[in-house]
């Protein structure tokens, strides 16, 4: 797959998709939106790939959408979904997705770190939903941070506005861990090797069920995890590996 906005390259079952508009601070344009889920899309179908790292060129992870195009756009409704459609896409993509901030998330860019499935960020990064400083309150930003961080933070962030820096998006679960510039790349290529050589079908349907059962009440909850535990059983990989601990 070639697509100068978003880099894709993949090696040893780990993608590595970077967005690379570096000049415009990764800005999630149209363009941009429509060339990730590509990528995505390109990742998932890949059967060697099993898990993706998602990173950035330049100082900036992501500064959000692109304030031009909302403008221009008259009623915005249709890039609203298009962004949406991407941030689910990263819940429903079957391999875990890791993302590597660098520099500033800010917005839809904070956004769509709350949406992956692990975050490691180098100590410099920065997050924030600031669309209320200038008068656009981050509404669709919140659905995926008000999951991630919870009710009252993510409250906090979208009425103020302020930065956080990466140690405080660690404390409230923002991120997994706030990393020296130099261990960076350690530590993501540590969580992505991990991830890598467990079995992809189950990490596959353990994925699905955790994202489904985090949002369900109790109940429903555990019904959709018991399945997915007696599915899970049923693999060739489970019954290897059980069968290998029990004749210990």
């Amino acid at each position: 797959m070639r697509n100068d906005l978003v880099l894709y390259g993949a090696q040893a079952g780990v993608a590595r998709l970077t967005l690379n508009d570096p000049d415009r601070a990764n800005v999630l344009s149209d363009a941009m939106m429509a060339a990730l889920s590509g990528a995505l899309a390109a990742a998932a179908a890949d059967r060697e790939v099993r898990v993706i790292v998602l990173g950035a060129a330049g100082k900036v992870f992501c500064a959000g959408h692109d304030l031009a195009e909302l403008r221009a756009a008259g009623d915005a409704r249709a890039l609203f979904e298009r962004c949406s459609s991407l941030m689910m896409a990263v819940g429903a993509c079957r391999a875990p997705v890791i993302a590597r901030v660098q520099g500033a998330a800010v917005a839809a860019g904070c956004q769509l770190v709350a949406s992956c499935d692990l975050a490691y960020a180098a100590q410099g990064a920065r997050f924030a939903v600031s669309g209320i400083n200038l008068g656009l309150f981050c509404s669709t930003p919140g659905v995926a941070l008000g999951r991630a961080i919870g009710r009252k933070a993510a409250a906090e962030m979208l009425l103020t506005g302020r930065f956080v820096d990466a140690a405080r998006a660690a404390e409230l679960g923002l991120i997994n861990a706030a990393v020296a510039p130099e261990q960076h790349d350690a530590a993501v290529d540590e969580a992505a090797r991990a991830i890598a050589a467990k079995p992809p079908e189950a990490i596959a349907l353990g994925k699905a069920a955790f994202r489904r059962q985090i949002e369900a009440p109790l109940e429903e909850a555990y019904a959709i995890a018991g399945l997915a535990m007696a599915e899970n059983l049923g693999f060739d990989s489970a019954r290897t590996g059980i069968d290998a601990f029990l004749k210990r």
